[in-house]
C-alpha cells in the first residue's frame, strides 16, 4: 500500500463500496533527495509513504488530507496522516540545524549530520484546545486565520518551560481576558497539519469581562446548544468537544437539538 502524496495532496483510488483508498501499486518518481519510509497498518500490511513528483495509476485522485477524513477508512487516515508528517519532516530536515552539513537516514525515524554528526528525530508541535462553560452556554470564537466561517474553541501552542494546564489558562487570559477553574483533560489528537499534537480540555468560567485582546480572535461569544454557529467539521477534537457538551446538554433539558 503507497502513501504518496504530490506536494501536500494524497493520491487516492476509489474503491467498490465507494470509499477512497492508498494506492495498492503505482509507478512513482520520489522528489529528489527525499525519503521512502515504511509503515505498517494494524493488522501488519506493509505501506511506504513518500513525496512524489508524479504517479501513475488509472482513476487515482489527488485529494487534500482533512478532505480525504470523510471518504478513507479512519485506521487509513490515521495512517495517512502519520506519513504526512514523517513526509513534511523529511522535507524541512535535510541540513543540520547545529553546522548546516547534509542529513542523511540514520534509523527509520531520525537522521545523522554528515559533518558533525549532530543526530535528530520528528519534533512535535503540541497545542492545547479548551472547551469552557459558562452556566447553560460554551464560549465559541472564531480566529482570524480561520478559512472558513466557523466558530471554533479557544487553541494555542505549548511554551517552552509551561505545563499543558498552564498553557490552558495563559492562552484563555491572553485571547479572551476571561479566568477558568474546573480545568480537565478531555482527549488528544494527532494533528498533521503540518506536524502536530493536539491536547483538548474543558474547563467552566469562572471571572473576568470577555474581551479579544491578543489580536488573534475576530469574534467570541457564550452560544446556548440550540443557537449554535457554523462548527469546525470531524475530523477535529474541536468537534467532539462541542457535539459532547451538545449530548449532554440535549440529555440535561430532554430537549433534541
Amino acid at each position: 500500500m503507497l502513501f504518496l502524496f504530490h506536494r501536500t495532496q494524497l493520491y487516492l483510488t476509489p474503491a467498490a463500496d465507494g470509499t477512497w483508498l492508498p494506492l495498492a501499486a503505482a509507478s512513482f518518481t520520489p522528489v529528489a533527495d527525499s525519503l521512502v519510509f515504511s509503515l505498517t497498518t494494524a493488522d501488519g500490511t506493509p505501506c511506504q509513504a513518500a513525496r512524489v513528483v508524479e504517479a501513475q495509476m488509472d482513476k487515482a485522485k489527488l485529494w487534500h488530507l482533512r478532505e480525504a477524513y470523510g471518504v478513507m477508512p479512519r485506521h487509513l487516515h490515521a495512517l495517512a496522516g502519520k506519513a504526512a508528517e514523517l513526509l513534511h519532516w523529511d522535507a524541512h530536515s535535510q541540513y543540520c540545524s547545529t553546522c548546516g552539513g547534509r542529513m542523511e537516514r540514520h534509523t527509520e525515524i531520525s537522521k545523522v549530520c554528515t559533518a558533525c554528526g549532530e543526530e535528530v528525530w520528528p519534533q512535535l508541535q503540541t497545542a492545547i484546545i479548551v472547551l469552557i462553560v459558562r452556566d447553560d452556554k460554551v464560549l465559541l470564537v472564531r480566529a482570524r486565520n480561520f478559512r472558513r466561517p466557523f466558530h471554533g474553541l479557544v487553541a494555542g501552542f505549548v511554551e517552552t518551560g509551561e505545563s499543558l494546564e498552564e498553557c490552558v489558562r495563559r492562552e484563555v487570559r491572553e485571547e479572551t481576558g476571561i479566568e477558568i477553574n474546573n480545568l480537565r483533560y478531555f482527549d488528544s489528537q494527532p494533528w498533521p497539519y503540518p506536524i502536530g499534537l493536539m491536547v483538548g480540555f474543558r474547563a467552566e468560567y469562572a471571572r473576568g469581562e470577555l474581551r479579544l485582546l491578543d489580536g488573534e480572535l475576530a469574534h467570541a461569544d457564550w452560544y446556548s446548544a440550540d443557537n449554535l454557529p457554523e462548527l469546525p467539521p470531524p475530523p477535529s477534537i474541536a468537534r467532539r468537544l462541542i457535539d459532547q457538551w451538545v449530548e449532554e446538554r440535549r440529555k440535561n433539558s430532554g430537549v433534541f437539538y
